[in-house]
């Protein structure tokens, strides 16, 4: 599907696979649990016209590996393949996309490594952030994960390619539905199940960052859709907290944004990207955070 040849970079024992285009300030795209690196087509496309772009698969999604071991599963892994991708491809510094699954993954490395993040964007991400929903969402991985191991990814795909979030894509682009569906048929069993188990469900909530989230002045773009309602109070909380953080969310639009709404999306991004690489891109003081509290509901007022 993406009709280039990758490279694999080993992050210890496991090897990623790694493909790139173009020329220009870096952009590492990371994909969500659904996906792989052929999720970012749309974006890869328009990107490597300006930019030097690069998508993976993550650990357990081959090519790249699928380890066996359930601890080589988790968040700080998934934050650090990141590091190890753009050590591999001698990046200093780049953006960072990342949907869902990704976009937990870019926001954390923001956190641990800001001095090589020129920007984040996040992608729907918030699923299971809620303290009060964490039970109920790691027990949802779980059950996933159970249904892909006994029943294939085929019976396990349909229902959740199926949910409130994934609706709106089907009904705007059959199409383009039926090939994320395809593209999910290709991964791994064990590497989506133990995926869900140890780094889905055992992810830190968002919510319990919030200290640490105050005080990281990365450009930030956050992207969710109107009807992707498990995430809009994440990206409003991290709207409040980041000090650099803008919220675009996007109308009649589910939880992969990308995927059902590229052009729109590519926008964003070419004027997000704009506006960091010119330095143009403001962190809020204190005073305007407290108002985007006010305004947003989130508590945040004086």
């Amino acid at each position: 599907m993406d009709g280039i040849e990758g490279r694999f970079i080993a992050n210890g024992p496991v090897r990623l696979h790694v493909i790139e285009a173009g020329q220009g300030e870096p952009v590492i795209f990371v994909h969500e649990f659904a996906g792989d690196r052929r999720s970012w087509e749309p974006q890869m496309r328009r990107f490597a016209r300006s930019h030097r772009v690069i998508a993976y698969d993550a650990r357990g999604y081959p090519p790249s590996d699928v380890p066996e071991e359930p601890d080589a599963y988790g968040q700080e892994m998934a934050v650090d393949d990141i590091r190890a991708v753009m050590d591999g491809l001698g990046i200093d510094r780049a953006h960072l996309v990342g949907c869902s699954m990704g976009g937990f993954a870019v926001l954390h490395f923001g956190l641990t490594h800001p001095a090589r993040a020129l920007s984040i964007t996040a992608i729907g991400a918030g699923y299971g952030a809620e303290p009060e929903l964490r039970e109920s969402f790691a027990a949802n991985c779980e059950a996933t994960a159970d249904r892909i191991l006994a029943d294939g990814l085929e019976a396990a795909g349909r229902s959740y390619m199926n949910s409130p979030g994934r609706r709106p894509f089907a009904t705007k682009d059959p199409r383009g539905a039926n090939e994320a569906f395809r593209v999910f048929l290709d991964h791994s069993p064990l590497g989506a199940a133990l995926t869900l188990r140890r780094y889905q469900a055992r992810r830190p909530s968002l919510f319990a960052l919030e200290d640490r989230f105050r005080t990281m002045t990365v450009p930030v773009l956050l992207i969710v859709g109107d009807t992707d309602t498990p995430a809009i109070r994440a990206n409003l909380f991290l709207k409040e907290t980041l000090p650099s953080a803008g919220l675009a969310v996007l109308p009649m639009t589910g939880h992969a944004a990308n995927l059902e709404e590229p052009e729109l999306v590519n926008r964003l991004l070419a004027d997000f990207f704009a506006a960091t690489e010119h330095g143009r891109w403001p962190v809020r003081d204190a005073e305007q955070a407290a108002d985007d509290g006010d305004v947003l509901g989130m508590g945040g007022g004086r």
